[in-house]
Formats: C-alpha cells, sequence, structure tokens
C-alpha cells in the first residue's frame, strides 16, 4: 500500500471516530449589527445593561477587560450576548429590535472574553 493511501484511510478512521456535534451544541454569540446606527445601538445596549434586561455590562466599565476598544458597537456587542447567554434557555432573544445578530465565531479579544453558555 502507498504511503498516500495509508494516510487517507487514517485520517477517515479518525474522522469517523471522532463524536459529531448536534445542531444544538454549536457556540453561538450575539453581537451588534454592525449595519445599525449607534443610537439604536446605545438604545438597545441602555435596555440590556438597565433593569430590563438583566445582563452583566461590568467588563464594558472604564477600566475593566472590555472597555476597549471603546465604541458604543463593541460595548453593545458585549451587552447583547451578555443578555443572550443568560436568557437564551428561557425565551431570550439576539434580536434587539434588528441592532443584533448570532455568530459562531467567537468574538472575544485579548483580556476580554464574551461569556458563553451550552
Amino acid at each position: 500500500m502507498s504511503n498516500f493511501l495509508i494516510k487517507v484511510i487514517i485520517s477517515l478512521l479518525v474522522l469517523s471516530a471522532a463524536p459529531l456535534k448536534s445542531v444544538a451544541e454549536f457556540e453561538q454569540w450575539c453581537i451588534a449589527d454592525e449595519q445599525t446606527p449607534d443610537s439604536e445601538l446605545q438604545a438597545a445596549m441602555d435596555w440590556a445593561c438597565g433593569g430590563g434586561g438583566g445582563a452583566d455590562c461590568s467588563k464594558i466599565q472604564v477600566n475593566q477587560a472590555c472597555y476597549f476598544p471603546n465604541t458604543v458597537k463593541d460595548h453593545a456587542s458585549y451587552a447583547f450576548n451578555s443578555y443572550f447567554q443568560r436568557f437564551k434557555h428561557k425565551g431570550g432573544s439576539c434580536y434587539f429590535k434588528g441592532a443584533a445578530l448570532i455568530t459562531e465565531l467567537d468574538p472575544s479579544h485579548a483580556s476580554c472574553h464574551y461569556e458563553f453558555i451550552p
């Protein structure tokens, strides 16, 4: 048998032994839609971080891990995801009046880690 054929067979065996993820197991985060105006993002973030939403927005405060970059879009993304992760199993969504969207790419950066709750 050629080395190439042996590598192909081994690769297929490894892939067939790997557990497949169900649709529900894929990781998803909620982030701000870049096309949404800052004023709409700010209003949605105010709700998410305020008494109505219940997001944990402490990490986007000055001198905290997710303060930078200090933009409405970045802060809204963190707030939207915090809300989504906390309430997605209780009927919460990533809608925010069309200001947010779901991504399967982890938006964490540098020391700012976005929460994911399976």
